[in-house]
């Protein structure tokens, strides 16, 4: 069973257009990842990241996260893409932020990586495909896995404050952190206050 995204109609100077909630949301400069994360995935991620620099170089652009992570390419790509453009980006944990998530949260500009009361964010090694073919090919294999587990250390130690050997440790198996064990971590720097009574 798919998910029904609703859609209405909006009166514009220019005529009447159908929107979602997607559209407005990326109208308020909100990209929202709320799947697991292939290059597909990636892809319009970064789409929007350029975009929205090229309409307002000055103004912060958001990503709300609720995804189980995913394909450790795709993560490098949107995290580079962070890195690249000009506006600070805020990052919002919406649910869950795990694995690759977890990164780009706390890929986020610091003072302004956030989370809901109830997130659950989880770091741990990238995961690997079973291997296969000659021995030279594993070897290879092998040593990619140990290059792209020292580069998610290195991210999360950059973007963390931690030491690498303790991000190494620490990735090793599952840690689930709730929003408070997060911002002791130094992923992300508050928990969003309900808006209920504001």
């Amino acid at each position: 069973m798919n998910y029904f995204i609703p859609q209405w109609e909006e009166r514009t100077s220019y005529g009447i257009r159908r929107v979602d909630p997607y559209t407005k949301l990326f109208e308020d400069r909100i990209i929202f990842l709320g799947t697991p994360i292939n290059d597909d995935v990636a892809n319009a991620v970064m789409a929007q990241l350029l975009v929205l620099q090229s309409m307002d170089p000055e103004r912060d652009i958001s990503i709300y996260l609720n995804s189980p992570g995913g394909s450790f390419t795709a993560l490098t790509a949107i995290y580079d893409t962070m890195r690249y453009i000009k506006p600070d980006i805020q990052t919002v944990c919406l649910g869950q932020a795990a694995s690759a998530a977890a990164v780009i949260l706390a890929a986020g500009t610091k003072g302004k990586r956030l989370a809901l009361p109830n997130s659950r964010i989880l770091i741990h090694q990238p995961a690997t495909e079973g291997g296969y073919g000659q021995s030279s090919d594993l070897e290879i294999q092998a040593r990619e896995i140990l290059r792209i587990r020292a580069l998610m250390e290195e991210m999360l130690a950059v973007d963390t404050g931690q030491e690498v050997a303790k991000v190494s440790k620490d990735i090793e198996r599952d840690k689930y952190l709730t929003a408070q064990e997060a911002i002791e971590y130094g992923i992300i720097d508050d928990i969003l206050p309900s808006l209920k009574g504001l």
